[in-house]
């Protein structure tokens, strides 16, 4: 059954599907789900990429998000769907949903480099403030990911070109998954670029003049070693 028929609630305050989701959505779909998937979305935000997750047939999904109207949104959602995703409330690093292990996790973190004034951790902008390097939630995602994923499981992560890809693919690396890009999307500023065309630009993420950005998604397999198991 296909994803695009969806019925999201869209509730102010979060973070609803854009351009990036839809991007992830497309890589899951690509990435064929083991039967019986056990899936985890970090930062779900409406649940979207949970949902899809469900309707494609995994057997257990999971959601977490760090904003309470985050989760109950993506809880209605899941109920308006007749989907079975289980949305939980915390940090990725440190919530029950963490100490389980998953055949695909995905996640669409926080990733816009933001000036430090604005890092206050409150309102609508901690759904996308990440930091001067925009890469305060993708470092500590892709130093976990091995603690996530079963043998043979696999991370899709999606984020801009302008936090460093090549960071996210040598992390990765180092933490003993194969890693790579696969899917990429060019796409205009949306307000927040927009209204931070100028620091990005002195800060040496964007180019003068430039109006639009690059999204990517980044696979990492979690390759078993010959004649293990998966781990359940």
């Amino acid at each position: 059954m296909g994803t695009t028929n969806l019925t999201l609630l869209k509730t102010w305050g979060v973070y609803g599907p854009q351009g990036d989701s839809y991007l992830l959505r497309e890589s899951l779909e690509r990435a064929a789900l083991p039967q019986g998937a056990h899936v985890l979305d970090v930062c779900t935000g409406s649940g979207l990429i949970a949902l899809a997750a469900a309707r494609l047939g995994a057997h257990r999904v999971r959601a977490v998000d760090s904003c309470y109207r985050a989760v109950l949104t993506a809880r209605c959602n899941a109920w308006l769907n007749r989907l079975p995703v289980h949305v939980e409330h915390g940090d990725f690093r440190s919530c029950r949903a963490a100490h389980h292990r998953y055949h695909v996790v995905t996640a669409n973190p926080p990733y816009v480099p933001s000036p430090a004034a604005t890092n206050d951790g409150h309102g609508r902008a901690r759904a996308w403030d990440a930091g001067p390097d925009g890469r305060r939630y993708l470092d500590r995602l892709c130093a976990m990911a091995p603690q996530l994923l079963t043998a043979g499981g696999t991370i899709l992560i999606v984020h801009s070109t302008l936090c460093a890809p090549d960071r996210t693919l040598r992390l990765l690396g180092e933490a003993g998954l194969k890693a790579s890009i696969v899917a990429r999307r060019h796409q205009p500023f949306g307000p927040v670029l927009k209204a931070r065309a100028t620091w990005l630009t002195e800060q040496g993420l964007l180019e003068h003049g430039q109006t639009e950005e690059e999204l990517l998604v980044i696979r990492a397999d979690h390759i078993p070693d010959p004649g293990s198991e998966p781990l359940p």
